[in-house]
């Protein structure tokens, strides 16, 4: 059975799972980041079957995340390399990976993020680069941007008290719309 596709769909959180939502595509990335460039780098560290790693470097590599350079002419051998959306993804897998520590982690730490001069252990945190301050609730709430559409604004504050994903559907359903 084929998997739904969230590409089209306006939220961001969907539409970013679409590219690195399978667990394969976060292990492959944090690989990268370490360091690993070529497909026998990653194979013996996931020990996953080729096929599937070919299949997600492919989907990374359309997505924007990886792209490939030709380290050897004969026999033809590509590497894959971080591009700057790729390298862009690192504060979010680096906030994983400390959620991962304090909260799946008894035994302690098995990676932890350290400054580079000091070696220091460090805790990421998000902060608004405007202000500077902790992205805290109540400070800080989503809000919807200008790109949304009438039927994800009625959806999204469906959450908050206004009419349900449900009334949209049917109000489209009797040729309202997404007016309800």
């Amino acid at each position: 059975m084929r998997r739904k596709s969230f590409d089209t769909q306006e939220c961001p959180i969907a539409r970013s799972l679409e590219r690195v939502g399978e667990r394969w595509s976060l292990l492959i990335l944090r690989d990268a980041f370490l360091g690993a460039t070529r497909f026998e780098q990653f194979q013996t560290s996931l020990g996953m079957a080729p096929s599937t790693l070919t299949r997600r470097l492919n989907a990374l590599t359309k997505a924007g995340l990886l792209e490939t350079r030709r380290y050897s002419e004969r026999p033809l051998r590509h590497e894959y390399v971080l591009t700057a959306r790729g390298r862009d993804f690192r504060p979010a897998l680096w906030a994983l990976m400390a959620w991962g520590n304090r909260q799946f982690a008894p035994e302690g730490a098995s990676v932890l993020i350290v400054d580079a001069l000091s070696g220091a252990p460090a805790d990421p945190i998000l902060v608004d680069a405007n202000s500077l301050r902790r992205l805290e609730p109540p400070s800080f709430r989503t809000a919807l941007g200008p790109a949304a559409s009438e039927e994800f604004r009625l959806r999204h504050s469906s959450f908050a008290g206004g009419p349900t994903t449900t009334a949209v559907r049917r109000a489209k359903r009797n040729g309202r719309g997404a007016h309800v």
